[in-house]
């Protein structure tokens, strides 16, 4: 796909009706002979829309306006390239902790989790937030305190209660501190522009984190996860996630990943997009609009939103 039909994708299936400005600016960019050719300097998984935005939002450019977005990018590229290059998209959502939550409450307790992808670590805590289900049977909310993570349920009834978590920890290439303002920062760049209440739910996942720190180690998928799984509670069950990271995978290191996390003791949860992360059979999807696929061992349960504002069970 070239870089200017992956950024129409981008407005179509990701932005659209989720973030106008990005719509906007991805469609725009996809029209744009000049920033395209500046992108197609760097290799082709480091010109995706999310890292392009982010860094221009971390540098304090303009996302609102395509025109003044051009030319900034323009005035601004070697700073805009050098960004890109260094960093990675680690949008640490703490409301995919709702898409989490049906499985994690359902597998035998206690749980030590320990996410793949971790970024900040904060989906290390869903057993620390609280929920509101909208369902068929009406709302359910799990839990007290803030942050309180939304999310529309079709097909399945909410969990009764919270998961108990002894463990936690964090596999990461880069991992994320939110203690350092720098990192928070980049965090908090990563958010979609008019996503006010995701922000807030940032600062208040940052504040659980920072309170008592999660085990963030920094490694490799592949190479480093056995011997940090071998470092969880024999008494607890293990459960190796990830969400929203295999893109960033080329496709044969999934492979091997899909192969050391089969042979390790406990289970293993994955949330990712079906073309990145694929199965012999799936429904329909229920609509256009880009959706990822919740999986227990391998075996495909629900359709989901990114943000984790939507799931929707077949499995």
């Amino acid at each position: 796909m070239t870089t200017a039909a992956a950024y129409a994708e981008f407005a179509a299936r990701e932005a659209h009706g989720v973030s106008p400005a990005y719509e906007r600016l991805s469609v725009a960019v996809s029209r744009d002979d000049e920033v395209v050719a500046l992108l197609g300097k760097l290799r082709p998984a480091k010109r995706q829309p999310n890292l392009l935005f982010g860094v221009v939002r971390f540098l304090g450019g303009p996302v609102e306006d395509p025109a003044a977005f051009h030319d900034y990018a323009v005035a601004n590229w070697p700073a805009i390239e050098a960004g890109m290059r260094t960093r990675a998209t680690q949008t640490n959502e703490a409301g995919r902790c709702a898409l989490l939550l049906p499985v994690l409450a359902a597998l035998p307790q206690p749980l030590a989790l320990l996410e793949v992808g971790a970024s900040a670590g904060l989906c290390l805590y869903p057993d620390r937030y609280a929920y509101r289900y909208a369902y068929r049977g009406g709302d359910r909310q799990i839990g007290a305190g803030v942050p309180v993570l939304d999310c529309a349920a079709t097909g399945m009834t909410p969990p009764a209660g919270l998961p108990e978590v002894v463990w936690r920890a964090g596999l990461d290439l880069n991992p994320l501190d939110v203690t350092d303002p720098a990192d928070l920062a980049w965090l908090d760049a990563l958010i979609w522009p008019e996503h006010e209440h995701r922000r807030a739910r940032l600062r208040a996942a940052a504040a659980i984190a920072a309170a008592e720190p999660p085990l963030l180690v920094r490694g490799d998928l592949v190479d480093d996860l056995p011997a940090l799984a071998a470092q969880a509670p024999a008494d607890a069950t293990l459960v190796v996630f990830h969400t929203s990271v295999m893109y960033q995978v080329p496709a044969p290191r999934r492979e091997v990943f899909a192969k050391v996390v089969r042979g390790l003791p406990g289970h293993w949860i994955a949330n990712e997009d079906p073309e990145v992360l694929r199965y012999d059979t799936l429904p329909t999807p229920p609509d256009g609009a880009g959706r990822n696929v919740l999986a227990l061992d391998g075996t495909p349960l629900a359709w989901t939103r990114s943000h984790g504002q939507a799931i929707i069970w077949f499995g």
